[in-house]
């Protein structure tokens, strides 16, 4: 699946980034990944997808969701 993160690079780099499952709205960010995922967590959100913006706009490929360890 491919997926414009263009709009989240321009606002959001060099950031951790909780994403919903449609992976395109951003509920929460911060320098530390622990800080988003919980700031996720207490907006009711279950399974927050947790993406560190890069500080380049290079291509990506793949995601890191904590609950997939």
């Amino acid at each position: 699946m491919k997926i414009d993160l263009t709009n989240i690079y321009k606002k959001y780099k060099g950031l951790w980034v909780a994403l919903d499952s449609t992976l395109k709205k951003v509920i929460s960010s911060d320098k530390n990944a622990s800080k988003a995922y919980d700031e996720a967590i207490k907006q009711g959100y279950k399974k927050p997808t947790m993406f560190k913006v890069p500080l380049k706009n290079l291509p990506y490929f793949g995601f890191f969701t904590p609950h997939e360890l």
